[in-house]
């Protein structure tokens, strides 16, 4: 304790400043709001308070301190959402001091939802862009195969979700091969190698449906599945796609873009292949069903075979066949009985047409014709020279006088015929000066002009 000269020492200092407690919290708050402007903090809103001013007041805290925050109705009136305890956000503000109470604050300015509520709100703009580019359009999602040739699942190789799909496949349905697309399913590059991973599974087209999966966690953790680029990659498949990401509660972009969304990896095992239990059912139904009708189209059978062997026995064709034997057997001896007696007719009409033959053979009328025929052609021939012998002698008569007046035998004696427009020229008077004239000669002729004239001699 100090003592009793210090203590007088204390009341003695005349130099002491005496501030009253309103002085001294507008300095603070001063101060603060000096040196602690433009600050941004974050934390969980706790005891949310906002009364008829349109003010709001709150706690701001996390695991190790808290802070009481203000943000007045000028400010508030541009929040995006609604501010509620428990939400995780981040604030912009100035430090300041309520002096009525001596209590530290921050005077808030801006606020907005930080971790999860952040990317909540990112995920509904999100969902609002692609719905209104048709990515989630019914019509667009394809059917799943009833019974997949293979099925390709595209998950992480270590986690909790393959397994669980693999353990599902075995125990519905063995039969089928399962091919693994290997691919990371959280952190920064997920979404991109989860796009690539469609599309190397679209090209290949090693299997006739797939599984994109992955298990829980928080929104943050199943982001990758919000992605744009993984939502146009489930756009641009051929191949139909289940998507089993998360738990039954989560819901991801690529739900709503993938043809089939199951609640959980599991789910989307038992929709892509059928329970061989119930197959085995179903089969062993239809055999039942089948071995039934055999038997009753056996029955039927049986039944139209007794039918037709009971009338079979009532006409039996055996005694039709011996009837038609013997009326065959009859037919040959008749048969048999008008040949044998057509032969003998036909060689007595030939043995009488061979002696009519051989009286009247033509031998000896085909020598005195042949004769005869010599004969003739003996004096045919002396008729024709002498009745052709008077028109040769004629002929050359007339032939001797015809040289004699032809022009052709003229012109051999070096004479030549003279016409004009097709007139024959006898005389020069005919002719004019300069006029074309056709002259021929014995073995040819020619073309001339009149160039002079001549009177007549004489």
């Amino acid at each position: 304790m100090p003592s009793l000269e210090e203590n007088l020492d204390i009341f003695a200092d005349s130099e002491r400043s005496i501030l009253t407690v309103s002085q001294f919290t507008g300095q603070v708050r001063r101060r603060l709001e000096d040196e602690f402007s433009g600050l941004w903090v974050s934390g969980e809103i706790s005891n949310l308070a906002s009364p008829s001013s349109g003010h709001l007041y709150w706690t701001l805290k996390d695991e190790r301190a808290q802070v009481r925050c203000a943000m007045f109705r000028q400010n508030n009136r541009r929040l995006d959402f609604a501010p509620a305890d428990g939400a995780q956000v981040l604030v912009k503000g100035r430090v300041s001091l309520y002096e009525a109470r001596g209590d530290f604050q921050i005077i808030v300015e801006y606020m907005e939802e930080a971790g999860e509520g952040a990317l909540k709100r990112r995920f509904e703009a999100l969902k609002r862009q692609l719905n209104a580019e048709g990515l989630f359009d019914a019509h667009l999602k394809r059917p799943l195969p009833r019974l997949p040739r293979r099925i390709g699942v595209i998950s992480s190789p270590t986690g909790a979700a393959l397994r669980d799909i693999l353990s599902v496949l075995q125990r519905r349905f063995p039969a089928i091969p399962v091919l693994i697309y290997p691919t990371a399913v959280q952190g920064a590059a997920a979404a991109t190698e989860i796009a690539a991973t469609l599309r190397i599974a679209d090209q290949r087209r090693d299997c006739d449906v797939l599984i994109l999966a992955r298990g829980g966690g928080s929104l943050e953790d199943l982001w990758a599945f919000n992605e744009v680029e993984v939502a146009r990659a489930l756009h641009a498949m051929t191949i139909p796609v289940i998507a089993g990401v998360g738990h039954e509660v989560d819901v991801t972009i690529a739900d709503f873009v993938a043809d089939v969304r199951a609640p959980t990896p599991t789910a989307a095992a038992e929709l892509v292949v059928p329970d061989q239990k119930e197959w085995r059912a179903r089969v062993d139904e239809l055999r039942g069903r089948l071995e039934r009708s055999l038997r009753q189209v056996v029955a039927q059978s049986s039944q139209t075979l007794a039918q037709l062997e009971h009338r079979l026995g009532r006409c039996h064709p055996g005694k039709r066949v011996a009837e038609l034997s013997q009326r065959l057997d009859l037919a040959e001896l008749s048969l048999s009985r008008n040949l044998r007696q057509a032969l003998a007719s036909s060689r007595e009409r030939l043995q009488r047409l061979e002696r009519a033959l051989a009286q009247q053979h033509p031998g000896r009328r085909l020598d005195a014709t042949r004769s005869r025929l010599t004969d003739l052609q003996r004096r045919l021939g002396r008729a024709m020279e002498s009745q052709l012998d008077k028109p040769r002698q004629r002929l050359r008569v007339l032939t001797r006088g015809l040289s004699a007046v032809s022009p052709l035998a003229t012109l051999e004696r070096g004479y030549a015929i003279v016409t004009a427009n097709e007139a024959l020229i006898r005389s020069a008077e005919q002719l004019q000066q300069d006029q074309a004239v056709d002259i021929r000669l014995a073995r040819g002729g020619f073309k001339a002009r009149v160039t002079g004239l001549k009177p007549p001699d004489g």
